[in-house]
């Protein structure tokens, strides 16, 4: 059973960009959280309600021993998905039967922690589910929440994030330094002006820009990129202009609603015509994306480079670029290049985009000068024309050409420019992102042609399928740490694309298809929860007796099975089987019986489990049958023999399994084939093999993070520590094995096989150490972080017991990394402090610092604080 899972960050987001003071607002934010256990910040769209939540956590993180965890929400819109996000961003794997909130709570029941839950507004209900099951089943768990609204609870207590001040335009602007408002400006201004500063000479109309954009943080960043080609006085015309116009048509709308959409509809009408398009079609994106992704959206040409026709008549226009002028700023072809309707005067507009400067385009001459469109200016850049025709309060605007994929490149990096797009780094290089409030309106302009946004979220599902399935050709080969963290990033866009599938008429087999070519996603990544969900809803959606059908009932299977429903799980594996017999589907009628064979050995019965491995493994792979799952009929038939005591035939099954690994240089069925060996060996007694293979066997399920695989690991280690005679190691293994499993199933999914290996180990460390002692050093194991953990169990063979205590590291040992806070504790202990004594001196809680100390001694495998003080003597 796999289980790895290389980890988004959902630790506090990296702050790109300079923050600007909000001082009473942390102070408050802080005294909040130290009196109560749920605080929301609410206020307006770009009010800076989420740097503002992460420097809030950044500040008391010291305070949670157990961590502060941050939740992303914004590219999440299934209520269902709530409680596995957050589960995901806790790093718990659960695999147990129980619903997924009971399960976080259960898992989280004993913890000091702070969960960050940001983009509450659009899951408003599920986010209170939440927080009310976290309030009311644990104790050490605070909620800091951010939402447009409150949440409802009585226990939640509201932080209003205000915009920043602004002074008085035409009073006294002596220390307009001291105004944030104005200072994020003049940073944000100095990023595209270098040399930029708040001068006397500017200073006023800085002010009265700022004051015009309500203080809003995002508004006022979108207008300082505009310092590239403007002036803060032609900034100040024109946005008034644009201001007054969008304010005029809607008095029952907020007067701070109206500003941001004032300051964002500005930055579109700004765009060039391809970037306007880019903007509209990647708002179907959700989180974060990359520049193929991008292309594959928003391009009207395949991914191969066939133009695709256009999806309805008269949707696109595709003219040549030779024809046109060259514009300011822009070449007079290649990407980027403008494009206009032939029949066009040069130098008249398009509607949305300015008179003139960078990508300015044109219009068709019967348009009548001077007619403005509802929510544009009258004038000035970006002002547009209306056809004559066109009745009151719509929009007609003239089609974007067809869009090339090198369009698409320039478009991106001209809204990353504008400050549209967020660049960051993640898996594979450059990642996007756009903000919640700009997807918004994203998707407002592209819904206002029909079928737009149909064709934009099928082009994304397709990209998506194709992804998928080129990693599951490539899973079973070198590079699978890599394929999971891009999946991992990827995690939002496959959820928009199989929530697409299953609620657009006619896309039901297409989701199914998605879902099924994900198994090795959801089995081998440590996402069983959320694969049976989408599968669940995939198999209702399109019963037809089809081979998607097939490969989704198999899948079904192992998901359910890994969450301890066995019953449920064998159910579907038969269905399975069945349906691919039918079919005359060879391949998955073997995938089917892997999962049947699968959940006979974790149910414990190893008979039966030896006797289908057996036949599964002598009938060799079929045509079409993944080598994953062949690999794996290897490793489960080792499983049973060892388990049965047949340890020189599980060697040779073992080896036949790893020279099919080796072929393809593959690593995550290769660590389970060495821990098999190691098992193997362990029943020989051969206990130097056994320890070998199993070290080499963590080794490489930490490089594909493999969770599961590692505690299972963990737990063989212990037993060989314990039957070679090291109690003390073996206890404090068996701790680190019971904290890793604790994030997954304490219960180890209920397999007495497992129970029972983990009892014997702890009794015979009992027996030699005394439970006292035992105690000690399990809690040791259990305190030590999983790479400490991985560094202790990686030693060298032969370095007996302790000797890391007797010998301070040197240099080049990697496996102690006491934090910087950890350090200055060590440091109080050798000048002789107690605990109470370290917390006074710090200004932390006595329990904080207890638990840094139990942390310290766990890291470097001590037992009492003199050698702490002696290891730091050393350090000296």
């Amino acid at each position: 059973m796999g289980g790895s899972a290389p980890r988004r960050d959902h630790h506090l987001p990296a702050e790109t960009t300079s923050f600007v003071d909000r001082r009473g607002e942390l102070t408050q934010g802080r005294e909040l959280l130290a009196r109560a256990r749920l605080v929301t910040l609410t206020g307006p769209g770009g009010v800076g309600k989420t740097r503002l939540a992460a420097r809030i956590a950044a500040r008391v993180q010291r305070a949670f021993p157990d961590g502060v965890r941050f939740v992303h929400l914004s590219g999440l819109h299934d209520p269902a998905l709530v409680p596995l996000a957050a589960a995901d961003a806790l790093g718990l794997h659960d695999r147990s039967a129980q619903p997924p909130l009971d399960a976080l709570v259960e898992q989280v029941r004993d913890r000091r922690l702070l969960l960050v839950v940001d983009n509450c507004e659009h899951l408003a209900g599920a986010c209170a589910r939440l927080a009310a099951a976290l309030l009311h089943g644990t104790q050490g768990v605070r909620i800091l929440a951010t939402s447009r609204h409150r949440l409802g609870l009585t226990e939640e207590h509201l932080l209003e994030v205000r915009p920043l001040p602004v002074p008085d335009p035409d009073g006294d602007l002596s220390a307009a330094q001291g105004y944030p408002a104005l200072t994020l400006f003049a940073d944000r201004a100095a990023a595209v002006v270098p040399g930029f500063r708040l001068t006397p000479a500017n200073r006023a109309s800085v002010a009265r820009l700022c004051h015009r954009l309500d203080g809003l943080p995002l508004a006022i960043e979108l207008a300082a990129v505009r310092m590239r080609v403007l002036d803060a006085d032609q900034l100040l015309d024109r946005l008034d202009d644009r201001y007054r116009f969008l304010t005029t048509g809607s008095p029952a709308a907020l007067p701070r609603h109206q500003t941001l959409r004032a300051a964002v509809a500005w930055s579109h009408d700004l765009c060039t015509l391809p970037e306007q398009a880019v903007w509209a079609r990647l708002s179907v994106l959700a989180g974060s994306f990359d520049l193929e992704t991008a292309e594959a959206v928003c391009a009207d040409t395949a991914p191969g480079g066939d133009t695709r026709p256009p999806e309805s008549a008269g949707q696109l226009l595709a003219l040549p670029h030779a024809a046109l002028p060259a514009l300011p700023g822009r070449p007079a072809d290649g990407p980027g290049a403008p494009v206009r309707p032939a029949a066009a005067p040069t130098g008249t507009r398009l509607p949305g985009l300015p008179a003139d400067g960078p990508g300015a385009p044109v219009r068709p001459a019967a348009a009548p000068t001077g007619a403005r469109l509802p929510g544009l200016p009258a004038d000035g850049p970006g002002a547009p024309v209306r056809p004559a025709a066109a009745p009151t309060g719509t929009l007609t605007l003239l089609p974007p050409p067809g869009l090339r994929r090198d369009d698409v490149l320039e478009a991106v990096a001209g809204l990353v420019d504008k400050s549209v797009l967020c660049r960051e780094t993640g898996p594979g290089g450059v990642r996007y992102r756009l903000l919640d409030t700009l997807r918004q309106y994203g998707l407002e302009q592209l819904r206002r042609d029909t079928g737009q946004e149909e064709a934009a979220r099928r082009r994304q599902r397709d990209w998506m399928a194709r992804r998928a399935e080129q990693y599951e050709r490539g899973w079973f080969g070198p590079g699978q740490p890599e394929t999971a963290a891009l999946l991992r990033a990827d995690q939002d866009n496959l959820r928009a694309a199989l929530d697409f599938s299953l609620t657009a008429p006619g896309e039901a087999l297409a989701g199914l298809r998605l879902a099924g070519t994900l198994w090795f996603h959801w089995h081998a990544c440590g996402a069983s929860r959320e694969g049976l969900y989408w599968l669940d809803r995939a198999l209702a959606a399109a019963p037809g007796p089809t081979r998607e059908r097939a490969r989704g009932l198999w899948v079904a299977g192992l998901l359910a099975a890994a969450t301890r429903d066995f019953p449920r799980g064998r159910r579907l594996a038969a269905d399975a089987l069945a349906l691919a017999r039918a079919l005359g589907d060879s391949a998955e009628a073997a995938h089917a019986e892997y999962v049947i064979g699968v959940i006979r050995l974790f149910g414990d019965d190893l008979p039966g489990a030896l006797r289908h491995f057996e036949a599964t493994v002598a009938r060799g792979p079929v045509p079409g049958q993944h080598l994953s799952l062949v690999g794996l009929d290897q490793v489960e038939l080792a499983c049973a023999l060892g388990f049965l005591g047949e340890a020189e035939r599980a060697v040779e099954v073992c080896e036949q399994a790893l020279r099919l690994c080796e072929r393809h240089d593959e690593q995550w069925v290769r660590s389970y084939v060495l821990r098999m060996l190691a098992l193997a060996h362990t029943v020989r007694g051969d206990w130097p093999r056994a320890q070998r293979h199993a070290r080499e066997a963590l080794r490489l399920k930490l490089a594909v993070h493999d969770v599961i695989g590692i505690a299972l690991t963990l737990d063989l280690l212990a037993s060989i520590a314990a039957r070679r005679g090291d109690p003390e190691d073996a206890a404090l293994l068996l701790g680190g094995a019971d904290r890793v499993w604790a994030d997954i199933d304490t219960g180890r999914w209920g397999s007495h096989t497992l129970d029972s290996a983990r009892r014997d180990s702890e009794e015979r460390a009992v027996r030699a150490l005394g439970r006292e002692a035992f105690e000690r050093a399990h809690r040791r194991g259990g305190a030590l972080g999983l790479r400490e953990l991985a560094g202790h169990a990686l030693q060298e063979p032969g370095r007996p017991p302790g000797a890391e205590a007797a010998d301070p590291p040197q240099h080049e040992d990697t496996t102690v990394r006491l934090t910087r806070r950890e350090t200055e504790v060590a440091r109080l202990v050798a000048e002789g402090l107690a605990n109470q004594q370290i917390a006074d001196r710090l200004v932390i809680a006595r329990r904080t610092a207890e638990g840094h100390v139990e942390r310290i001694l766990g890291k470097l495998g001590f037992s009492n604080r003199s050698q702490i003080a002696a290891w730091m003597t050393a350090q000296r």
